[in-house]
C-alpha cells in the first residue's frame, strides 16, 4: 500500500511555486546545490525522527520518577504529532534562505541577545544551556569541516549579490541550527528534552555536513565556479558509517547525558561569582586579609576540609558556621607557618555558595527537623565535591547533587512521630551520611556509588508503597461505588414503602434481604439495566400482593402473579447468597400471607349473589392450583368453617426513612460547616493535585505528613496516605477547606531541594545587586 504520511514533498515547500518568487534569478548551479542539499537534509531529518522515539523511550526507561518518565512519554507523543510540520518548516526555511541570496535586505530579525548574567535565574539557565549546546554543536562542525564550509561560502559569494559569511550561509551549521530551533518552536518540551532533540539533530543532520559540503563544492567546481579553490575530500564519520539500522535501539541516552557534562560550566560559575562579588560586605562579610597573605592551594583546602570532616559534630546546630570553623583552622596554620594563609578567591566563592545553599536547606520547612540534622552533616562533603568539580553548580545530573535531591525527596513523607531508630529510611540516610564522612577524601565516584545504592533502596520502597497505595485507591473506589449503590437502593425502598402500612415480615424482607439483591444488581449492571428494572418490578409486585384489594379482578391478578413472584424472590435471594435459614422463614411467613389473601377474597364475595360464587371458585382450576402448590402455596379444597378466625399478620407503618449502613459504618455525623463557593479556602482545596504532599497540624505537638492519593468523585472524599501507601486520613472538600481556613494544613514543596536552594540563593543575590 502506497503512503506518503512521513514524506515531505520538496515541491510543497519550494518557493518556486510562487509566480513572484525571486528564486528564479538564482544561477542554475546554485539551484542544483540547493535541491541536492535539501534532499540530503530531508533524509537526515527523517533519520532523526525515526530514532527519536527509541532515544526518548530509553530515557523514560531510565527515569528516576514518574513525573520525569511522563515528561519523556509526553515528548514522544508531541514529537510524533508535530513531526511533519517540523520537517516542512525546516525545509521551508532552507528554501527561503536560498531565495534571499539575490535580494537586498530590507530588514532582518534582531539577533539573539547575549546571555546576561545580571538576570541569571533558573529559567534563564534553560536558555543558557540551550545556547551553550548550540555553540558547541556549531563549533564541532566548524572544527571538522571549516575549510570546506569556507570554500562553499566563497563560491556562493561569487554567484550572488548578497554578502555571506559562514554564519549566514544557508547550509552552514549556524543557519541550520536556527532553522531547526524555529521549526521546533511549537514543541512544548522541557529543556532536558530539547537538549536531547538538539543532540539528535547534531548526530543525524550536522554530522553528515562534510558530505554535503564536499558534494556542493564539487558541483560548483564542475560548473566552473572558482575551481582553483581546493577542498579536501569528505571524511566519513566512522560511528555513522557503522551505525545500526534505523529502528535498532542504541545506548544513545548515555552519550547524550555525558556530552553536555563539562560545557558551559565556567560561564555559569562565572555568573555566580559575579553575583557574589556584589554581595561582599553585606550578606558575605569582607575578610581583612594581610597584604602579604598567601592563598592556599585547592589541595591544601581539601586537606583542611577532610580534617574538619573527620571531626564533624554528630548534630549540626543552628549556630554552626563552616566559614568560621575554616577561618579558625587557617589562623592556627598561619601562626604555625609564620605567614598569613588565606583561601583563594575562587575557592572562597565556592565556600560561600555552599554555605548559603545549606543555610536555605537547614531553614527549609519541607524537611523534617530530625532528618534536617542528618542532611546538615553533608555540608563538608558537598563543599569538597564542589571545590573539585564546578559542574556541581551547573549540572542537574551531578551525582552529588542528585544524591542530595533524592534524600530530600525520600524524606518528604517522613513524619516526626516515626521511630528513627527502627525506621529503615532514617537508617539508610544515616548510613549514606556516615559513609561519606568516613570514606570520601577526594574521589567523587563515591557519590555515584551511594546514589545507585540509595536509588535501589528507594525504588524498592516506592514499588511497595505504590502497590499499597493502588490497593487503597481501589478499595476506596469500591467503597464509593457501594455507597452510591446504597443510596440508589435507599431511594427505591423509600419511594415504595415510606408512609405505607404493610406486614412486618414484608418490610423486613425488603429492608434486610431484597436490599442486598438490589445492591448487587446495581453494582453489577447499573440503574439503567434491564436487571435493575426487573428487581424493582419484583419488589413492586411483592408490596402489591400483600396489600388489601377490594376490586374483583385483583384476585385473578394475584393468582397469576404469585408463582412468578415467588420464583423471582427465590432466585434473587439465592444470587445474593442470603442466609438459607432466614430465607426459609421469610417464605413460610409470606406463604401464610398469600393464603390469607386468597381466603379474604373468598369471604368477601357478596352473600346476596351466591350464584356468583360458583363461577368465581371454578376459575381456580387444577392447573392453577398446581402452579400455586409448586410455588409453595396450598389452597384448601373446602371452605373454612365460618367460626374459624384467620389470624391477621403483624402490621407496621413505615414512617422513617430507611437508611442502609455499610458494615461497621456509623450514622452520619453532624453536618459540616458551610463556606461560600468563592471562598479562598475552597479554591485552595481545588488546587490540590493527586500526589501533593501536605502537613496537617493535628494539635500543638503533633503533625501528620501525608500525600493526597485519590479524589473519589462520586462521594467527594479526599484520601490521604503515608509514605508507605497506607490510608491515614479521609476528608471531604468542605472539611479540607475548613482546615485550610484555620491554617492547619501546609503544602509541602516537592520540587528538587538543591534546585530550590540554588534558585533562592540566586534570587537573593540578584536582589542585593539591584538594591
Amino acid at each position: 500500500m502506497k503512503t506518503d504520511a512521513n514524506v515531505v514533498h520538496l515541491s510543497k515547500v519550494s518557493p518556486e511555486q510562487s509566480p513572484t518568487s525571486p528564486v528564479g534569478r538564482l544561477p542554475v548551479a546554485l539551484t542544483n546545490v540547493r535541491d541536492k542539499a535539501a534532499q540530503q537534509l530531508k533524509t537526515a531529518l527523517q533519520a532523526l525522527f525515526d530514532n527519536a522515539d527509541d532515544t526518548l523511550f530509553e530515557m523514560a526507561d531510565r527515569a528516576t520518577s514518574n513525573a520525569e518518565q511522563n515528561a519523556f512519554f509526553e515528548a514522544m507523543r508531541d514529537l510524533r504529532l508535530k513531526r511533519k510540520n517540523i520537517e516542512r518548516g525546516f525545509l521551508q526555511k532552507v528554501f527561503e534562505a536560498f531565495a534571499n541570496l539575490n535580494q537586498y535586505e530590507i530588514g532582518k530579525p534582531a539577533p539573539l541577545d547575549a546571555v546576561s548574567f545580571d538576570t541569571l535565574s533558573l529559567v534563564q539557565n534553560d536558555a543558557l544551556e540551550e545556547s551553550v549546546a548550540l555553540d558547541s554543536m556549531v563549533a564541532k562542525v566548524v572544527s571538522r569541516d571549516g575549510a570546506a564550509l569556507s570554500h562553499l561560502t566563497t563560491r556562493f559569494n561569487a554567484m550572488v549579490s548578497k554578502k555571506l559569511d559562514d554564519k549566514s550561509n544557508p547550509v552552514g551549521p549556524t543557519s541550520l541550527c536556527e532553522f531547526f530551533l524555529d521549526a521546533c518552536s511549537s514543541l512544548g518540551v522541557e529543556i532536558r528534552v530539547k537538549l536531547i532533540i538538539l543532540k539528535l539533530f547534531e548526530k543525524y543532520v550536522l554530522s553528515d555536513l562534510d558530505q554535503l559540503y564536499a558534494e556542493a563544492n564539487q558541483a560548483l567546481i564542475a560548473a566552473g565556479v572558482l575551481p582553483e579553490l581546493k577542498s579536501s575530500p569528505a571524511r566519513r564519520n566512522p560511528s555513522r558509517a557503522s551505525a545500526a539500522p534505523s529502528g535498532t535501539r542504541q545506548d544513545t541516552s548515555t552519550e547524550l547525558s555525558a556530552e553536555f557534562a563539562d560545557e558551559g560550566v565556567q560561564e555559569v560559575f562565572g555568573a555566580l561569582q559575579e553575583l557574589l562579588s556584589q554581595a561582599r560586605g553585606s550578606v558575605i562579610p569582607r575578610r581583612n586579609r594581610p597584604a602579604d597573605a598567601m592563598p592556599i592551594s585547592s589541595n591544601d583546602l581539601m586537606r583542611l576540609l577532610s580534617h574538619m570532616q573527620q571531626r564533624a559534630p554528630a548534630q549540626v546546630s543552628d549556630d554552626f558556621d563552616l566559614r568560621e570553623q575554616l577561618e579558625g583552622l587557617l589562623t592556627r596554620a598561619s601562626a604555625k607557618a609564620g605567614k598569613a594563609r588565606v583561601v583563594g578567591e575562587v575557592d572562597e566563592d565556592v565556600i560561600n555558595l555552599v554555605s548559603m545553599l545549606f543555610e536555605f536547606i537547614l531553614d527549609d520547612r519541607t524537611l523534617p527537623d530530625s532528618l534536617k540534622a542528618l542532611i546538615g552533616r553533608l555540608q563538608i562533603p558537598m563543599l569538597k565535591v564542589a571545590v573539585i568539580d564546578k559542574t556541581f553548580f551547573s549540572r542537574g545530573s551531578h551525582p552529588a547533587r542528585r544524591l542530595l535531591n533524592e534524600i530530600a525527596s525520600a524524606a518528604l513523607g517522613w513524619g516526626e512521630q516515626d521511630d528513627a531508630q527502627r525506621d529503615s529510611l532514617y537508617q539508610k540516610i544515616e548510613q549514606v551520611v556516615q559513609r561519606l564522612l568516613n570514606d570520601f577524601v577526594d574521589d567523587p565516584v563515591i557519590f555515584s556509588e551511594l546514589l545507585a545504592e540509595f536509588l535501589a533502596f528507594t525504588g524498592d520502597e516506592r514499588r511497595r508503597s505504590e502497590l499499597l497505595e493502588q490497593r487503597t485507591r481501589d478499595a476506596e473506589e469500591g467503597s464509593a461505588k457501594a455507597a452510591m449503590a446504597r443510596r440508589e437502593v435507599e431511594q427505591a425502598l423509600n419511594e415504595r414503602l415510606l408512609g405505607k402500612t404493610l406486614p412486618e415480615v414484608v418490610v423486613r424482607l425488603l429492608q434486610e434481604a431484597w436490599s442486598k439483591v438490589l445492591m448487587l444488581t446495581c453494582l453489577k449492571h447499573g440503574v439503567e439495566s434491564v436487571e435493575w428494572q426487573a428487581a424493582l418490578a419484583t419488589m413492586d409486585d411483592l408490596v402489591w400482593s400483600v396489600e388489601l384489594h377490594e376490586e374483583p379482578e385483583a384476585r385473578m391478578r394475584l393468582l397469576e402473579m404469585v408463582p412468578g413472584l415467588l420464583k423471582a424472590l427465590r432466585e434473587g435471594m439465592a444470587s445474593a447468597a442470603f442466609d438459607p435459614f432466614s430465607t426459609g422463614e421469610f417464605f413460610s411467613q409470606l406463604e401464610a400471607l398469600h393464603v390469607q389473601a386468597f381466603q379474604r377474597f373468598k369471604r368477601s364475595l357478596p352473600e346476596e349473589h351466591p350464584q356468583d360464587d360458583a363461577p368465581a371458585l371454578a376459575e381456580i382450576d387444577e392447573e392453577q392450583r398446581a402452579a400455586l402448590a409448586e410455588a409453595g402455596i396450598e389452597l384448601p379444597l373446602l371452605e373454612l368453617p365460618a367460626a374459624e378466625v384467620v389470624e391477621e399478620p403483624a402490621m407496621v407503618e413505615v414512617v422513617e426513612e430507611i437508611i442502609l449502613l455499610a458494615p461497621g459504618e456509623l450514622r452520619a455525623a453532624e453536618p459540616e460547616a458551610s463556606l461560600p463557593d468563592d471562598d479562598e479556602s475552597l479554591l485552595q482545596v481545588d488546587n490540590l493535585r493527586v500526589g501533593s504532599w501536605v502537613e496537617f497540624q493535628e494539635d500543638e505537638e503533633h503533625k501528620l505528613r501525608c500525600k493526597l492519593a485519590a479524589v473519589i468523585k462520586p462521594t467527594g472524599k479526599y484520601i490521604f496516605v503515608n509514605r508507605t501507601g497506607m490510608k491515614v486520613l479521609e476528608k471531604t472538600r468542605m472539611g479540607l477547606a475548613v482546615e485550610f481556613r484555620r491554617n492547619a494544613i501546609r503544602l509541602l514543596d516537592d520540587a528538587l531541594l538543591f534546585d530550590r536552594a540554588l534558585e533562592s540563593v540566586i534570587g537573593n543575590l540578584r536582589k542585593l545587586k539591584g538594591a
